[in-house]
């Protein structure tokens, strides 16, 4: 059973960091790609970055040039560093997979991030 797990959201103030961390379960993790998505209310939920298991990174939107992207295959974790967060920032962040092959994809429950200005 695939399961993914987020952690390391909380509240912080405009200008602060922030890593996010998400384990996933199921051994999927090798031959996926991983990539991490916000939502806010009200709004479609979009794409932040993503990683595939050979290390290519894409950074979408305001995320370019202030958060970076990693994954550790070795623990089956990808993680999300986010600097100069903003009060924009705030939302809610969730984990994605998606297997090269069949291209199932894999939600974690998500975890709120909240920036104060």
């Amino acid at each position: 059973q695939v399961q993914l797990a987020e952690s390391g959201g909380g509240l912080v103030q405009a200008g602060g960091s922030l890593r996010l961390s998400c384990v996933v379960s199921g051994s999927i993790f090798s031959r996926s790609v991983m990539a991490w998505y916000r939502q806010v209310p009200g709004k479609q939920r979009e794409l932040v970055a993503k990683i595939t298991s050979g290390g290519s990174i894409n950074y979408f939107g305001s995320a370019k040039g202030r958060f970076s992207i990693s994954r550790d295959n070795a623990k089956d974790t990808v993680y999300l560093q986010m600097n100069s967060l903003q009060p924009e920032d705030t939302a809610v962040y969730y984990c994605n997979a998606v297997r090269w092959i069949g291209g199932n994809s894999y939600w974690g429950q998500g975890t709120q991030v909240t920036v104060s200005s």
